[in-house]
């Protein structure tokens, strides 16, 4: 009878350092934010109004993976995607530039939104996936900075 008094109290103790362990999608992302960090991608957790004529409303704050854009570069856009491949603008339009639709086509079915700003292009993920995917991720923010 001793042993299970002692035994149920230090398990009352010891139960709330459970809760400090990180859950398995936690750990995953911290993964891949640190192997983005690695790769040359700055991320932040960014709040965003996004538009109500999208389908799912992605979170907010959410995750944003953006890179600086090169001098000279000076041309402003933002795309979201409606559903996986299909890229809207604002005025809910399709994407007509070739190299940019290719880019966009690129991108895995989790991405929110892509923009571009004189100062940076940043992108907004729902970070579910790998480290390949990731590296696809850098390597179109890269081709369009």
């Amino acid at each position: 009878m001793t042993v299970w008094l002692v035994v149920s109290i230090l398990a009352l103790i010891l139960s709330p350092l459970a809760w400090l362990r990180p859950s398995r999608k936690q750990s995953e992302q911290m993964s891949l934010r640190l192997a983005g960090r690695r790769i040359g991608l700055a991320m932040q957790l960014a709040p965003q109004q996004w538009p109500h004529w999208l389908e799912q409303q992605p979170p907010s704050p959410c995750p944003q993976y953006h890179r600086p854009r090169r001098k000279g570069r000076d041309d402003c856009w933002a795309y979201w995607q409606v559903s996986p491949g299909v890229w809207w603008n604002k005025w809910r339009e399709p994407c007509e530039d070739p190299r940019l639709a290719k880019a966009l086509a690129a991108l895995p079915g989790n991405v929110y939104m892509i923009e571009a700003t004189t100062q940076m292009v940043a992108l907004y993920w729902g970070e579910r996936g790998d480290e390949s995917v990731l590296q696809n991720i850098a390597q179109t923010l890269e081709d369009l900075a």
